[in-house]
């Protein structure tokens, strides 16, 4: 956006899977990283939020902003978010200013919308644009098992270029903590953003944190 003092925006759509510590952490590390963060939040994933952690988060799309960046520290502005049905949201329109963008976590219903290309609400209106200009598109859904109705999806919406980047950590970097698993998956998403980061060293590399083992006292 010209003006702006934050790097590219990134898109970040908050549904209601489980999983929310994993959308929350991803907003964190990109506003570390100085990128401005557009950020949607379903009615499902308020309660999924309220229920997975200590936070209660607004509905109301300024309340929310505000909330969400004391939690991250992010600058003024930094952090902007849109309601449901706010068509005049730039990612409402691919002509509006370019965004990836990360649904994270992702439920199946809109694993199943964003691949009918139903574009109900906001959320899913903006999947859609972001499929018909052809820019990143990572969903990260958080399901078990898989019925073949999500499988068939996913494999149509892989053709179509979107990435399906499954909330199933590794643990070769032997994890010390949940917040560990966690930061595997972000560290995922922004590789596929192209983003730089030190969450976790790329396989073969070496570094702190995460990846030294831990003691075996046993």
């Amino acid at each position: 956006m010209s003006g702006t003092p934050f790097k590219k925006p990134v898109t970040v759509a908050l549904t209601g899977a489980s999983g929310a510590q994993y959308g929350l952490r991803l907003i964190d590390v990109l506003v570390e990283a100085g990128h401005e963060v557009w950020v949607m939040v379903s009615k499902a994933a308020h309660m999924v939020v309220a229920t997975e952690t200590d936070m209660n988060l607004p509905a109301q799309p300024e309340r929310l902003a505000q909330a969400l960046s004391e939690q991250s520290g992010a600058a003024p502005g930094q952090i902007r978010c849109f309601g449901r049905e706010d068509w005049m949201a730039p990612v409402a329109s691919g002509s509006g200013a370019p965004s990836a963008m990360v649904i994270c976590p992702c439920s199946t219903g809109t694993l199943s919308a964003v691949a009918s290309g139903a574009s109900n609400n906001l959320i899913e209106r903006a999947a859609d644009v972001a499929i018909k200009e052809r820019r990143t598109l990572v969903l990260v859904p958080r399901e078990s098992p898989l019925s073949p109705i999500h499988l068939e999806h996913m494999l149509a919406l892989s053709r179509l270029g979107v990435v399906i980047l499954p909330a199933a950590p590794g643990f070769y970097h032997r994890p010390h903590s949940i917040d560990d698993l966690i930061d595997f998956i972000v560290a995922r998403i922004l590789n596929q953003l192209g983003i730089q980061h030190t969450l976790m060293p790329r396989w073969g590399e070496t570094g702190t944190g995460a990846e030294s083992p831990a003691k075996d006292n046993s």
